[in-house]
């Protein structure tokens, strides 16, 4: 029951800081609010304290989250991008790795350079959701954007990997180099084989079963849901990397298209997700928060063993943080440039490369869950019986790490991003215009061919003329986007024209939706047949509300 009770508080909490962050006098993102609640759980009044198992929260809320965002990946852009992201996911993190290991062994003599190597992966990854929750309205550059989701999706198996080799070292004392990065090669691509081989097998069941005429959406989505557990459960057991086979799961569904031409499995599926999303995100910062009074008694014990005061050990988070900035700020503006004389060469155009953009890049390097679960991951124990070296001091330190970049990156990313100058013309507005010109003609096209088909086979005339007179109706509707490079003018007018259009139909369809709970309120109609006209509504409305004004 304590367990059920707990799940209970946990996940009112994360509903509770939404209505929060609508009353609070201050804008604050979603997950400072979140680690405050937690924190503010933790305290001895309320009792309420869930220790944080690393095994089970890799399990439970690391392979879902990520597969979502690898789905959502936009393939084109990874493709385009994929040197500057593995620059990112890879050589930064090698970096990161040495540069926190040898600072940390300088900073504290005490710790022995292994043990700083995995500190330094333990800080390496970052977190894309903390930076969306951040930033709000503010809009990031396009290529920007993708970057830093790629960065995220890959980093974290990255980090994870040298992880593993820091305490390896530190426990045995023995370290290869080259054995270290032929077992990464062999993880990092195994696990991205397991994730594509069972996303694959998945798809090919699906396929199956539609043909069966199995295609229950509602089954479907549960067993899409179950798909990245598998893959990273398959992948941790035969020894690669799970995260990898669970972002590769989700990447490779992306590019098989399994979800084609299934309207409700589509729905449910992006309504699961988006609600699984924001309640793992936010149970991720609660427990975060939770987990604070344990981390300064950690720090307590440790600043005992190292011997230093509370001002320097408050001192070695701003340190390791001031680094991390650096090496980023380096290692993002030597990337940032190569990318961009490479977009030049193949003739594309660029935003031209400003302190700015390299400033909100090294700040969006928001550590965040993944980060406390490793360092908690970290052994108590040698296996001679002797404390891990530094661990209380690495809890700490990438604790302070996760607070400061989150403040950090609430207080600097907004203002820097509407600095920022975008492209008159975003090159998604062009290219979504595009589309729905595109997909306008080839509609009208295919209408087109309908209405003489039934011309030529009508046998009776009226008929022939209703289906044209309705075919033409129908066509009506495509024919404004079918002129996307229209002069500005034209364009501006068009666009005060689809404004205008979805503020009546939304307006009609909020006054079809009061009639029928009239209708419903005098028992005219029951319940069944509210439900059905709604459903019809609602489905009209969200496709409304889902346009973008351009």
């Amino acid at each position: 029951m304590s367990i059920v009770f707990t799940t209970l508080i946990l996940l009112l909490t994360v509903a509770a800081s939404g209505v929060m962050m609508g009353v609070l006098p201050v804008r604050l993102p979603r997950p400072l609010v979140q680690i405050a609640l937690g924190a503010a759980l933790a305290v001895p009044s309320f009792g309420l304290h869930v220790r944080l198992d690393p095994e089970l929260f890799f399990l439970l809320f690391i392979p879902p989250l990520l597969f979502a965002d690898a789905w959502r990946m936009p393939r084109r852009e990874f493709r385009r991008l994929l040197v500057p992201i593995t620059a990112l996911a890879l050589g930064l993190v090698m970096v990161t790795v040495l540069c926190v290991g040898f600072f940390v062994h300088w900073l504290i003599p005490e710790v022995p350079l292994a043990a700083g190597f995995a500190l330094g992966a333990v800080l390496s990854p970052t977190d894309a959701v903390a930076v969306s929750a951040i930033t709000g309205n503010a809009q990031i550059p396009p290529r920007l954007l993708h970057i830093l989701q790629g960065e995220a999706l890959m980093n974290d198996a990255s980090g994870l990997v040298a992880l593993r080799f820091g305490v390896a070292a530190t426990l045995t004392g023995a370290f290869s180099l080259t054995d270290a990065t032929l077992s990464f090669l062999v993880i990092a691509a195994g696990g991205l084989a397991v994730g594509w081989a069972l996303a694959w097998l998945f798809a090919q069941v699906r396929y199956f079963l539609t043909q069966w005429r199995a295609d229950d959406p509602s089954s479907h989505v549960a067993l899409l849901l179950l798909l990245p557990f598998g893959a990273y459960l398959v992948g941790e057991h035969l020894g690669v990397s799970g995260i990898l086979s669970a972002v590769a799961a989700g990447m490779t569904l992306n590019n098989i298209d399994t979800l084609k031409g299934e309207l409700t499995t589509r729905m449910q599926n992006r309504g699961m997700w988006a609600m699984l999303e924001f309640v793992f995100n936010g149970v991720i910062f609660v427990l975060l928060g939770q987990q604070i009074p344990v981390i300064l008694a950690h720090a307590g014990e440790a600043k005992s063993a190292i011997g230093v005061d509370w001002l320097h050990m408050a001192a070695y988070p701003f340190a390791v943080m001031g680094l991390l900035y650096l090496a980023r700020f380096i290692w993002v503006w030597i990337m940032l440039k190569l990318v961009i004389m490479r977009a030049r060469s193949r003739g594309e155009r660029v935003q031209r490369l400003t302190t700015r953009i390299i400033a909100a890049t090294t700040l969006a390097g928001v550590r965040g869950a993944i980060t406390l679960a490793a360092v908690l991951s970290l052994p108590l124990v040698k296996p001679d019986g002797t404390p891990f070296p530094g661990r209380g001091v690495f809890v700490f330190i990438a604790a302070g790490v996760i607070l400061l970049s989150l403040v950090m990156a609430t207080l600097t990313l907004p203002p820097l991003l509407r600095r920022i100058k975008l492209p008159q013309d975003d090159p998604r507005a062009t290219e979504e215009r595009d589309a729905r010109a595109a997909s306008a003609k080839a509609a009208i096209q295919a209408l087109g061919r309908m209405r003489e088909q039934r011309k030529e086979e009508a046998d009776d005339a009226d008929d022939a003329s209703l289906y044209a007179e309705v075919a033409a109706r129908v066509m009506a509707a495509y024919q404004p986007w079918l002129d996307p490079d229209s002069d500005a003018e034209d364009k501006q007018r068009a666009r005060r024209g689809f404004a205008m259009e979805r503020t009546l139909r939304l307006a009609a369809l909020n006054a079809e939706r009061d009639e029928l709970y009239r209708l419903r309120g005098k028992a005219q109609i029951n319940d069944v047949t509210m439900r059905r006209v709604m459903a019809d509504i609602d489905l009209t409305e969200a496709s409304l509300r889902s346009r973008r004004e351009r």
